[in-house]
Formats: structure tokens, sequence, C-alpha cells
């Protein structure tokens, strides 16, 4: 969909057209060996699967998978001169095929081409097992039909962990630009410095099952992915999309766990479910799920309170359930204030709900996702709004009733 207007130009007698435009991303989705990765310092596991969808660089066009990561911040693709195997395993980009390219110097000179004596910055990224170095390269990139010029980190050397077995080639971050190398490192901000989106915005659906449709799209959000309204809820601290969560609650009862609000990471990019030490041992004492899975088909919904909402998840998304038993599937991650105490919000609760991103007014919406055979938004109960007086009285704090 593109929405098309005519304004006037700085030049006297010049009109500019500008296309306003929305594009929906197809992701694919496969099993994924078990990695971890970090692009602030910390350690994430990231196991079971990963979507990943197409994108273009330079001119012509060279093509790339990459994740749409909204737990990092910079696009990350490796180059032609990286030889090593986890390069050599993926498309790799070439600078000198492209004739929109210019070789960068240093992140704080984002325009600035290397010079003749080839003086540059080269970073390297720590991602748990493994590390990538690079060198910037601006470029044009593009997403389906919305291209803009942005500068990114072009990888000479990759470690064979975790790189050499993911079925992606490279990781295009959507976080926030505190995150990113630099304010042109950020593709979502340099989309919007050159109007290419309709809206600032841009969601994602991740299927619940193989074969289930996937997708990111830049510049909407889609009804028809929603089994429920959208609610909306401020980022909290601008790097991650994060936002606050006043408590947990079990079978709908809260547990008063959050003593001075946690905080929760909506991130795209990772396989896990992660939170501080102290709460996640908590929730996993009073859940008491047997190992055996004896109590599996009793076991009360998990949920999170956000923006007035419980965003309940069943034993089916927060359970791992195999031949060697079943076992809670959140995990320890301890962020100190102010960033955290921090919840990582990953696939299992994406293929749950519905997320939208909105940069010009820094707030998530989050509603309940349509799958096929799921909830509809007229019999769904996982997504609470705690709001409404006729909910309330089923809503009890953990030994006793909650009055409000």
């Amino acid at each position: 969909m593109a929405l098309r207007f005519i304004v006037a130009g700085f030049l006297a007698g010049q009109v500019l057209a500008v296309t306003l435009s929305t594009h929906t991303v197809s992701l694919q989705r496969k099993a994924a060996a078990k990695r971890s990765r970090s692009d602030t310092g910390s350690s994430k596991a990231v196991q079971a699967s990963e979507y990943f969808g197409e994108i273009a660089i330079g001119s012509p066009s060279q093509k790339f998978l990459v994740v749409f990561d909204t737990g990092s911040g910079n696009l990350l693709i490796p180059a032609k001169q990286c030889t090593d195997n986890a390069c050599s395993a993926h498309r790799r980009y070439d600078v000198d095929s492209s004739k929109s390219a210019v070789d960068i110097a240093f992140a704080d000179a984002p325009d600035k081409a290397v010079e003749g004596d080839g003086d540059r910055d080269v970073v390297t990224i720590n991602f748990g097992t493994g590390e990538v170095s690079g060198v910037f390269v601006k470029d044009r990139i593009c997403v389906g039909r919305l291209c803009t010029t942005g500068d990114f980190v072009a990888a000479v050397e990759e470690s064979d962990e975790p790189f050499t077995m993911v079925p992606f080639d490279g990781i295009l971050g959507l976080s926030l630009p505190q995150m990113s190398e630099g304010p042109v490192f950020n593709v979502l901000d340099c989309m919007i410095r050159d109007k290419v989106l309709k809206r600032n915005i841009f969601s994602v659906f991740f299927g619940a099952v193989e074969g289930e449709d996937s997708e990111v799209s830049f510049g909407e959000w889609r009804e028809s992915r929603m089994a429920s309204g959208l609610f909306w809820v401020p980022v909290s601290t601008p790097s991650y999309w994060q936002v606050e969560m006043s408590d947990i609650t079990i079978g709908n009862r809260l547990q008063n766990l959050c003593k001075r609000h946690c905080q929760v990471a909506v991130d795209t990019g990772t396989s896990l479910m992660a939170g501080p030490t102290e709460i996640v041992n908590e929730i996993i004492t009073r859940l008491n799920v047997s190992t055996e899975c004896e109590n599996y088909e009793t076991l009360p919904d998990v949920g999170f309170v956000v923006g007035e909402h419980i965003l309940n998840l069943k034993p089916a998304d927060y359970v791992d359930r195999g031949d060697d038993g079943c076992s809670v599937a959140l995990m320890t991650m301890d962020v100190p204030p102010p960033k955290g105490p921090l919840f990582i919000f990953g696939d299992p609760f994406l293929r749950k709900y519905y997320t939208v991103y909105d940069r010009q007014n820094l707030k998530v919406g989050f509603a309940l996702a349509r799958h096929p055979g799921g909830p509809t938004m007229e019999n769904q109960t996982s997504l609470i709004d705690l709001r409404e007086s006729h909910r309330r009285v089923s809503v009890t704090e953990h030994g006793g009733s909650l009055r409000r």
C-alpha cells in the first residue's frame, strides 16, 4: 500500500513527489542450533526456532536473509572479504559491486569515506559464545519497496560458534537508536528520516506452528492478525523496546513479585523467556511443575501485568514438555537498575501476542495474536483488561482478595 502526495520544493518551481508506504515481509521459520548472543555484553541463550526474511543492499541490489531483531540496534551482514567458515557458509556483501556504496572510516563521522591511508574503525561485537568484527559501510538498504540509505556493519571476521549453522545471513536491528553505533546505523530511523513510511511504526506476527505465516510489517499494523483489541504502553527506558510490568499472576492471582515494578524488553531476535533469578526461581517454586509432567493438564496460566492488562501464557507456552519430562521455560538473567530488574519476552510470548512498535510516540502495542483455530475476540480469555469492572472481581492477590 502506498499513499502519494505532492509537496513544494525548496527551490523555486521545484515540486517533489513523496511516497509514504507500507510493506510486509514474510518470514521463514526454521529450527536453529542452540546459541547465545549479546548486543550489550550480556549473554543470551537462544534455541528452538528462528524467524527471518529478505532484505536488499546496494545498487544493483544484493539480497540477504536477516533476523528482524528488536533486541539489537545495527544491521550486520558478512562481507566478501570475510573468509571464515561462518561467512563463507552464507551470502556475503560485495562493496565493490555496489555503485552506491561508500566505505566509512569512523562511527562518529558516519559520512566520512575512508581516505587513502586506509585508516578506519573496526568494531567487535560479542555474542556470548562467539564474536563478530566488522567495518562500516554506507549504502542503499531496501526492505521490499521501502528503501533508505544508512550505515551498517560489514563483518570481516565471524567465529564458527554460533554463526556457521544459523539459517540466516545477518541481523537487522530494530531497537531504539541508543543501541546502535550511531543515529544513521538505525535502519528504522533512517526510513523515518527519508519519509518512506506511511506511519512511523512496525509490527510483528509470529506463527504458532510450522507452516503458519509469520511476518513483520513496516508502516502499519494489521487487524487481521489480532484476536483482541490493541492497547498501548509507553517505553520506560529507551534502548530496548522496554516497558514497565507491575506484577506477575498465577491463575490470575497477583503474586507481589515486582516490589518496585519490573521491566520487560520485547525481543523479536531471541527464543528465550528470561527474568531475574530471584523472581524466576520463586515462580518455578510456586508453579511446582512435576518433572514427570504429572500435573501438566492442571497447571494454571502465568500472566504478566502490563499497562493494566494481564498478558497470560498457557502451560503450552511456558513449559518445555518432551521425552525427558517437563520444566518451566523461564531462564534466569540479572540486569541491574535502572534497566532492571528486566524480563526478556522472546518467541514464546511473541507467538501468543501481536506487538506493534511506535517510534514516533515511543510506545509498544499489545494484542492477542489471531491463529487458525485459536481464540477470537469474542471468546479469548488470555488477555484480561483490569479496567473492566466485571473482570476485576476474578483477580486476587496471592493469599487474599485484591481490592481496588
